[in-house]
C-alpha cells in the first residue's frame, strides 16, 4: 500500500487527483515533465510513497527511483538529442528543495543553454582532512 500525504502536490499527482504530463509509471515511481523546466524535457522522477527527501526515503524507493532515472535519462537524451544530462536531487531548503516529497530531476543539457553550474572552491590548509574525520565519525554511527 502506498503511503501518501494528503497535502503533498506530488502525492496528488501520484494518485491521479492532479494531472501531469506523465512519461513513465510503474508500481513504485511516476515520472513526468517539470512544469518549470530548465530545458524542454526536464523530467521529475518521483517515488509514489511519500518521503520528504533522501534522509527518510526507504532504500527500496531509492533503488526504484534510480532505476527509473537511468531509463528516463536514456530516453530524454536520445529523443531530444541532448549533449548531456544532469541528474539532480535537492534535499532540504538549504540545497534548493521547494517541494517536500523526494524527487530526482533529469535535466537535458545542450551546448550554450545558459544553465550554470556551481563554482568549486578549494579547501583551505588542513580543511579536507578535518572534513574527512568528521564524515568518517558520522559514518560509524
Amino acid at each position: 500500500m502506498i503511503m501518501a500525504d494528503n497535502d503533498c502536490l506530488f502525492c496528488k499527482i501520484a494518485v491521479g487527483t492532479i494531472s501531469s504530463t506523465k512519461l513513465y509509471e510503474d508500481n513504485k515511481v511516476i515520472c513526468f515533465l517539470d512544469i518549470r523546466p530548465n530545458n524542454p524535457g526536464h523530467t521529475l522522477v518521483v517515488p509514489k510513497q511519500h518521503s520528504r527527501n533522501i534522509f527518510d526515503m526507504p532504500e527500496d524507493d531509492i533503488h526504484a527511483v534510480f532505476i527509473a532515472t537511468k531509463k528516463l535519462a536514456h530516453a530524454v537524451r536520445a529523443s531530444l538529442e541532448a549533449d548531456g544530462i544532469n541528474i539532480v536531487m535537492n534535499n532540504e531548503p538549504g540545497a534548493g528543495q521547494v517541494v517536500f516529497h523526494s524527487h530526482v530531476h533529469v535535466i537535458p543539457r545542450f551546448k550554450n543553454d545558459g544553465f550554470k553550474h556551481w563554482v568549486g572552491k578549494p579547501y583551505s590548509e588542513g580543511q579536507a582532512e578535518e572534513v574527512q574525520k568528521r564524515i568518517l565519525k558520522a559514518l560509524k554511527k
